[in-house]
């Protein structure tokens, strides 16, 4: 769903890793499967987390300054541009968990596995922002419980936004999938999805992906130059 209630995006546009990784994002998966050393399990699950919960907070609040040392791209900052153009006719969804979409510009953003700078309090179920460690257990500013954990999506938990973005999927006359590999579920249906009611379908990526296949169109390239030039097209065509 867009920010007004009823209304539907023509454009949906789902962003992975490769979109961030230009900016010194890592991609923490590595081709051992690895994230930084770690095995998945040990610090990407509700199970890791009730475990080793100082290893997981230390690991996430890592991950946290590596994305506040970097900047967005022209790739992000062409999507802000589009959707300056566009507003409520466009949908952003990111499977990223960083703010460079935002600090770019964007405004309507789904982060579907949520977000490094957020937290979720286990006492009071609230998410609140965090700047700081979470290592060191600072009171929820909610019910002052310490009791934070980052407000991410783990293995085996529930993405945010499905029923919004499924609604869109359906409505939307273009698909665009930029920087993602194709391997993580449900995003990698959302194609398959789109191109079922009808939507226009096309893939900008680095290189082909698990389901490039299922795309009417695929670009293959860095992200910061493919971006600015479709955004350049769609404009050009409005």
């Amino acid at each position: 769903m867009t920010d007004d209630e009823g209304a539907m995006p023509h454009i949906v546009v789902l962003t992975g890793a490769g979109i961030s990784a230009e900016s010194g994002v890592p991609t923490f998966r590595d081709a051992g499967g690895l994230w930084e050393g770690h095995r998945v399990e040990d610090v990407a699950t509700p199970e890791a987390f009730e475990r080793d919960p100082d290893t997981v907070q230390r690991f996430y609040d890592a991950r946290r300054r590596a994305v506040a040392s970097v900047a967005p791209n022209p790739a992000h900052a062409a999507l802000a541009r589009l959707e300056a153009e566009f507003g409520d006719d466009l949908l952003l969804v990111t499977q990223n968990i960083d703010d460079l979409h935002e600090r770019a510009g964007s405004a309507r953003v789904r982060h579907m596995h949520g977000e490094i700078g957020r937290a979720l309090c286990l006492a009071c179920e609230s998410r609140v922002d965090v700047s700081g460690d979470l290592v060191d257990a600072p009171p929820c500013p909610v019910c002052d419980e310490r009791m934070l954990r980052p407000d991410v999506v783990w293995f085996g938990e529930m993405p945010y936004w499905l029923d919004d973005i499924d609604a869109a999927l359906v409505a939307c006359e273009r698909f665009v999938a930029i920087g993602t590999s194709g391997a993580v579920h449900p995003a990698a249906g959302f194609v398959l999805t789109a191109s079922a009611f009808g939507a226009a379908t096309l893939e900008l990526n680095l290189a082909e992906s698990e389901i490039t296949p299922f795309f009417a169109e695929s670009r293959l390239g860095l992200a910061s130059e493919l971006v600015p030039r479709w955004v350049d097209e769609v404009l050009g065509a409005g």
